[in-house]
């Protein structure tokens, strides 16, 4: 399954927004998804199970979408990526959303960009060799009717950043709920 984000700064589906410790926790995971919930605690120094308190908030919310492994591609027969941007001939939603489906179920589709300016899609593609995406261009995009141009740029190298930025603030740290203990009143 597919993750589809969208460009939206909110916090919609969280009863509070975003707190210090949420923005650790999802910079953890970021950076290795495989921790354990008792390492993960640890490291933003919560009691385990409020760490995974936080964590399956985060994933109801939609905020923390999942976690993918990070494999050669060569060890799959991959030789070649590239990016073909793709322009369609109408804009209509049943044609957009008639190319994202057909897109999306190729087997050499790595990632799909919606875009605005001179072209509607970016499609990362991962091939065997050149053949290979000779074939894919003419027989899974020329031929698509709603196809009006297509170009083809080949990757010659790919670095992943792990994680987004962060470009909102945490909220502000709350007082402790409940009543205090061991401490003298005046």
């Amino acid at each position: 399954m597919c993750a589809r984000q969208s460009n939206s700064l909110s916090n919609e589906g969280l009863d509070t927004p975003l707190d210090r410790i949420d923005f650790a926790i999802l910079d953890h995971l970021t950076k290795n998804a495989r921790l354990s919930n008792k390492e993960l605690a640890a490291r933003v120094a919560l009691a385990p199970s409020s760490c995974l308190q936080r964590v399956r908030r985060l994933q109801r919310a939609g905020i923390l979408l999942g976690a993918n492994a990070l494999v050669a591609g060569r060890a799959l027969g991959v030789g070649l990526e590239a990016l073909i941007f793709v322009r369609l001939r109408r804009h209509a939603r049943p044609v957009v959303e008639r190319f994202r489906t057909h897109v999306l179920a190729l087997t050499e589709s790595v990632g799909l960009f919606h875009l605005a300016g001179q072209y509607d899609f970016l499609v990362h593609v991962a091939v065997r060799d050149a053949d290979h995406l000779r074939d894919l261009a003419l027989d899974a995009f020329t031929t698509r009717p709603e196809v009006a141009h297509m170009e083809t740029h080949l990757i010659f190298d790919r670095t992943v950043k792990p994680g987004l930025p962060r470009l909102i603030e945490p909220a502000p740290d709350l007082p402790p709920r409940g009543p205090r203990r061991g401490g003298s009143a005046g």
